[in-house]
């Protein structure tokens, strides 16, 4: 029998306590691609024990949310090249809902000259970290997650409903923060909680959302890779917890149309590196020329990678005036109707939330997405529009209406293309502008309710 105990030794702590008295089983080596999905493989422990690295074909890149393949292969053509992707175990985290003892591990992709995949995710968001340190600056981010627990369904041509809670009625809509409405779907929570401990993820708040069965998680504020790290796999956690309770999760932007969309909120400020100094505050509390260029950024250059932050055709049913979401990017202090807003906090802990980003969103490409704008204003010396005065949703429409429109804008986005690679941006437009014209190919049930005898 295989010897584990230098591999058990160098695993995180949370996952040495629990793995304590127990043996390893298999370890998931898991990878996320461009909608973030977990692709990878399971292998015995001992296995991964003796292995540096392991193989998956770079094609994987190339799979839209539908299976089907983007035209995005290079030059030599659709050959799947294998790619070598290596354990992060600094990531090394519980499979708490599995049968036996077993390890999920978050790789990085490189090619065969050691070279980082310039479109896996995780490496995205790595390239816009690294620019930041290059200028001195250490961007700093606390996700929110919303989503759905629904009733099962099993059929696609049914709407999806609410789940039933506890007391055998539908989660009901309109009570958002009520501990009573959390307390319905209760055993789905405690699971959440007790699997989050399991994997050493430390939740900051759990709270009841407008819709009906809407929840929201809370993280606590952190490096942006560990963050995007912990959303991955939280959404993994979340579905495995709502399965064992005969419901689903959902994570879709609009799921139910009369019922608010789920968003993915990002709070984002930027530290000076070597002093840990928040560099949006000056020394007299006042805002900094840096803070309004970052504002300013993220004005300027959403509105072209809308696409990585409301990346699917139902992403843009969100974007409803007095639907609890944006509708443009103007921001204000404390407003809940602007798509940037600047929540009420202490100088050091001066922040803009991005409130476009949609749930559906991977989240290494929502956070590489919206820290390329910052870091382009900042860099830049831009300036922000003015703060707005009263509610938002009263002012023009201003972001895309459709999937097709925000491909052609990002396509055409060469600033950002060059902050976030070239060769992502190449991958990714083709892979979404499939996904548009594959839905535009389906005929909806609306269309054959209104037009087939009326036109």
């Amino acid at each position: 029998m295989a010897d584990l105990s230098h591999l058990t030794a160098s695993l995180p702590e949370a996952a040495q306590a629990y793995l304590e008295n127990r043996r390893l089983d298999e370890v998931e080596c898991i990878i996320a691609d461009l909608p973030g999905i977990a692709r990878g493989k399971a292998v015995p422990a001992s296995k991964f024990a003796r292995q540096d690295y392991f193989h998956l074909p770079d094609s994987i890149f190339y799979q839209t949310i539908t299976g089907d393949w983007g035209e995005a292969a290079g030059e030599e053509g659709f050959i799947e090249r294998d790619m070598i992707l290596r354990p992060d175990m600094s990531t090394a985290t519980a499979a708490p809902w599995t049968a036996d003892w077993t390890m999920q591990v978050i790789h990085d992709a490189f090619d065969r000259e050691g070279a980082p995949i310039p479109f896996s995710p995780r490496n995205v968001l790595r390239r816009v970290v690294g620019m930041y340190r290059a200028r001195g600056w250490k961007p700093v981010v606390a996700p929110e997650m919303e989503f759905f627990l629904v009733a099962r369904n099993l059929d696609p041509a049914h709407e999806i409903k609410p789940m039933m809670g506890r007391s055998g009625r539908p989660a009901a809509a309109r009570q958002a923060y009520s501990m009573t409405a959390v307390d319905e779907f209760g055993p789905v929570i405690d699971d959440i909680y007790d699997f989050a401990e399991a994997q050493g993820f430390e939740i900051d708040t759990i709270i009841q959302e407008g819709g009906a069965g809407q929840v929201e998680i809370n993280f606590r504020h952190g490096n942006p890779l560990a963050l995007a790290d912990q959303v991955f796999f939280f959404k993994r956690t979340i579905r495995e917890a709502a399965l064992r309770q005969n419901c689903f999760a959902t994570f879709m932007a609009k799921p139910m149309q009369h019922e608010p969309g789920s968003a993915m909120h990002i709070h984002q400020s930027v530290l000076e590196a070597a002093s840990g100094r928040n560099v949006f505050s000056a020394q007299d509390g006042a805002a900094t020329e840096l803070f309004h260029a970052f504002l300013a950024g993220q004005q300027t250059y959403l509105p072209q990678v809308i696409p990585m932050i409301a990346p699917y055709v139902n992403s843009y049913r969100r974007y409803v005036p007095h639907g609890a979401a944006p509708i443009n990017l103007e921001w204000g202090t404390d407003n809940r109707t602007t798509g940037l807003r600047v929540p009420i906090s202490a100088p050091n802990a001066r922040r803009v939330e991005n409130r476009v980003v949609g749930m559906d969103a991977n989240p290494y490409l929502a956070i590489a997405a919206s820290l390329a704008c910052g870091y382009l204003g900042m860099i830049e010396g831009l300036i922000p529009r003015p703060a707005l005065q009263g509610v938002a949703y009263e002012h023009a429409y201003t972001l895309p209406r459709s999937l097709l429109q925000s491909v052609e804008d990002f396509e055409a986005a060469d600033k950002l293309a060059e902050v976030l690679g070239p060769r992502f941006a190449q991958v990714f437009a083709a892979l979404k502008r499939h996904e548009a014209e594959s839905f535009l190919a389906v005929i909806s049930p609306w269309e054959r309710e209104h037009l087939l005898l009326n036109v």
